[in-house]
């Protein structure tokens, strides 16, 4: 095992010894699990950071792609307005 000196200020020393004291244990497993513990927090904020850029780039895409298909909605419909109006007119629909 290594050896980590900490400086602290007394507010800090204080309330590391309330934990500890609370808790049971010693302040080396303490200090060991809050710094794992920090880590996987961190991680887990660059994950949720990469899977929101990742969501948006997609969401961009999507957009694009529905845009393109959007010209192709009225494709070969561009008389339906008028042949609406000759069968209304067939059957006597005012």
């Amino acid at each position: 095992m290594h050896t980590i000196t900490l400086k602290s200020d007394s507010d800090f020393f204080l309330m590391l010894n309330e934990m500890v004291k609370s808790l049971n244990t010693i302040r080396s497993d303490f200090i060991r699990k809050a710094v794992i513990h920090y880590r996987t927090v961190l991680e887990r904020e660059k994950l949720k950071e990469q899977i929101k850029r990742a969501s948006i780039k997609t969401r961009e895409e999507l957009l694009s792609i529905s845009k393109e298909f959007d010209f192709t909605l009225y494709d070969g419909l561009k008389d339906v307005g008028l042949f609406d109006k000759i069968i209304s007119f067939v059957i006597g629909d005012k």
